[in-house]
């Protein structure tokens, strides 16, 4: 009887770190650039809603292990591994990941170094603020590759950078500095390499420090009026309003400024 060929292992994974309120997911696939397979995808999914739900965690950070790529895009390799409905399942696998991320409730930041391109910016653009080194490059390269950008990801492009400059990135192909990338806004905050990880550091604590409800409240109140008032589900902002004005942490907020100190927030 003829042994069956086993599936191929592709290299890769998703590792994680919680500590002061801050939960870290690093792509871990320095080997290919940090190219998302499908099963680092299925693992990232599977470890967001524990997050979401976890009041201790306040801050989601995504980034790529080194310093020679954030995320070089999605690993084409593992993505068509075994044809069939078996790429079928991976191409959704791997699709689900960057809404799980977008849809996330608290708030979330890139934090980019190296080769940013395809599926790399889509997952900066998952995330609510985007921090990156001198040394990082930004490129969509469908053109290239003869493939179309979805759907989903092009509006996101579109809501930070705008039409002209998503049809340049999307026509061109071209590769952008990272300077580049700020002036279009594409990247909130632009720090040397060397000072990266102590100031991405700072800013991270400084973040995880403010009001849990107050963040959570804000990024969704953004999101529902991004499309304009008479879209926005505006019951749905009220009652996150509200939720934060009888909260505790909205006492102690209060209190905090009285007394000139620091304030102590639970998120509750």
């Amino acid at each position: 009887m003829a042994s069956k060929t086993p599936a191929p292992v592709y290299p890769g994974r998703i590792t994680t770190q919680v500590a002061a309120g801050i939960a870290r997911l690093v792509i871990d696939n320095p080997a290919r650039h940090n190219a998302i397979t499908p099963d680092m995808a299925r693992a990232a999914c599977d470890i967001l809603p524990a997050w979401a739900k976890d009041p201790a965690i306040r801050l989601l950070v995504v980034t790529g292990a080194g310093e020679k790529a954030f995320v070089s895009g999605a690993d084409i390799e593992s993505l068509e591994a075994e044809g069939g409905n078996r790429a079928a399942d991976n191409s959704i696998a791997l699709m689900a990941m960057f809404p799980a991320v977008r849809d996330f409730p608290k708030p979330s930041i890139a934090l980019i170094k190296g080769y940013c391109f395809g599926a790399g910016v889509a997952l900066a653009l998952s995330c609510d603020l985007r921090l990156a080194s001198d040394t990082a490059m930004f490129s969509i390269p469908s053109a290239r590759l003869g493939v179309g950008y979805p759907a989903n990801f092009t509006r996101w492009l579109v809501e930070v950078v705008g039409v002209a400059r998503a049809k340049e990135f999307l026509l061109t192909a071209r590769r952008y500095t990272a300077v580049e990338a700020q002036a279009m806004d594409l990247v909130h905050k632009l720090v040397a390499l060397r000072e990266f990880d102590r100031e991405t550091g700072e800013y991270c604590m400084h973040l995880s420090q403010n009001a849990p409800l107050s963040m959570q409240a804000a990024k969704a109140i953004v999101n529902e009026v991004a499309n304009g008032i008479g879209s926005a589900d505006l019951a749905r902002c009220e009652a996150l309003i509200d939720a934060c004005a009888q909260s505790a942490d909205h006492t102690e907020g209060r209190r905090a400024f009285l007394e000139k100190r620091s304030a102590n927030f639970v998120g509750r």
